[in-house]
């Protein structure tokens, strides 16, 4: 496995890890791969509103054409976008330019293979491979050099899309925080389609605030203004939109594991669940589980991240799967994370059935804590020491709780989840444990 793509492709401080060389290496290097396996076919290229976007765009378009292919430049896009104009536009491969919901600083390239889906570990490790000679691969002249072509407007090819998902939603209220990302455009045009009436939060093109106090990783301005607007539901995007996490009516979060269970409802009640299964990761809450058992529906966890949601969902043949941070995939509407296709779903949910809180219900989450800690070498979780504590904290939980561990794959960090009965409790135990590791990382 190459040290250059992470579980979500290449990411990392922009301007200081991922450089304009590095952007221009990257178009170089994945080019040449798509040459060599004999297709020439151009390059879906799109990013969100980081101020550093553009000039990695620039650099990784150059490095594109560099190699003799053309590039299909998309502009602002949510990550969906890409991944599903790479199909209608017939493109050999997508690549977004975004670092999802990590802060301003950071900037990430992420390729998508021509049907959508993600680039597979071979076709990575292959790219990297030739990341470091990028400078010695061919060099086309004359009219064999790449060109860029504008295909900003196809981007509404995505937005019907969305809108083709939903229901009339007229007499509906949604309050939609963009977080100063990819969707501030899109997704209030979509639900304004629709028929909702739209209240706009952080819905401006602002790299400078991308992610900042608001969107997914910060709901509390979403839900003050849900209170100040009775009966609407609100929709918090990440910077590239390919999650979506939610208000209902009564000021109360809707994580991703409640989408999965509101959605495996509805699509057994419509025989469209394949094998009444529903694919989540290792950090989905033991209430998820519990609520699709009493439907009769298997809960099949994967690790962490939603290549990996996705690789199971293809194996056994399953539509819908995700993870409790709003990544949500279903098959039948994309072939990644979509958070406007989400959003949709759940409105229209909401508008069939009643109120979104009363819908949502049907899972009651237990209690959960998540833990993050800043460390410079994640191998310090491998010390016996962190290991020793880890069992100790599982046994002291017993059967009604569980502890789990990881590296993040996108972050200087290691995420330390537990869930158990007593919140007071796993608090406590989580603190343990992270300061464990803090004094791991320092002997380390």
């Amino acid at each position: 496995m190459n040290q250059l793509f992470g579980t979500d492709g290449v990411r990392g401080v922009a301007n200081e890890f991922l450089t304009p060389e590095l952007a221009f290496a990257l178009g170089r290097a994945g080019g040449y791969v798509l040459a060599t396996h004999g297709d020439r076919r151009p390059v879906v290229v799109g990013r969100d509103t980081r101020c550093s976007g553009p000039m990695l765009e620039a650099a990784l378009c150059a490095g594109i054409c560099s190699i003799g292919l053309d590039v299909l430049q998309l502009g602002i896009v949510p990550t969906p976008g890409v991944a599903r104009l790479t199909r209608s536009l017939a493109g050999a491969a997508g690549v977004m330019i975004s670092a999802s919901h990590n802060p301003i600083q950071d900037n990430g390239i992420k390729f998508f293979a021509s049907d959508g889906c993600k680039l597979s570990d071979a076709l990575e490790d292959e790219i990297a491979a030739h990341v470091a000679d990028a400078s010695a691969l061919p060099r086309p002249r004359g009219a064999k050099v790449g060109t860029i072509l504008d295909k900003r407007r196809a981007v509404r090819d995505y937005m019907l899309h969305c809108q083709s998902l939903g229901r009339d939603l007229s007499g509906r209220t949604v309050v939609i925080d963009g977080a100063h990302g990819a969707a501030y455009e899109i997704a209030p045009k979509v639900f304004s389609h629709l028929g909702a009436r739209v209240v706009k939060l952080h819905c401006t093109p602002n790299g400078k605030k991308i992610n900042v106090r608001c969107g997914s990783t910060d709901l509390s301005r979403l839900r003050q203004v849900v209170a100040l607007h009775p009966g609407s539901i609100g929709i918090a995007f990440d910077g590239d939109a390919d999650r979506a996490l939610f208000i209902d009516e009564d000021g109360q979060e809707i994580t991703g594991d409640h989408v999965l269970a509101m959605r495996a409802k509805d699509l057994l009640g419509r025989d469209e669940l394949p094998h009444r299964t529903i694919v989540a990761t290792v950090m989905s809450n033991i209430g998820l589980e519990t609520a699709l058992r009493e439907m009769s529906v298997l809960l099949v966890r994967t690790p962490v991240g939603d290549r990996y949601v996705l690789e199971e969902m293809q194996r056994g043949g399953f539509r819908m799967g995700g993870e409790q941070s709003g990544h949500i995939i279903d098959l039948a509407a994309n072939t990644t994370g979509d958070g406007i296709a989400t959003a949709v779903s759940v409105v229209s949910l909401a508008a069939a059935n009643g109120r979104l809180a009363d819908i949502a219900s049907i899972m009651r989450a237990q209690p959960q804590v998540l833990v993050n800690v800043s460390v410079a070498d994640k191998a310090c979780m491998e010390r016996d020491a962190v290991q020793e504590l880890i069992a100790h904290t599982q046994q002291r939980l017993g059967a009604h709780g569980r502890i789990l561990v990881r590296a993040s794959g996108t972050e200087p960090l290691i995420r330390v989840m537990i869930e158990g009965q007593d919140e007071r409790e796993i608090r406590e135990l989580a603190q343990k444990v992270a300061e464990g590791i803090r004094q791991a990382a320092v002997v380390s």
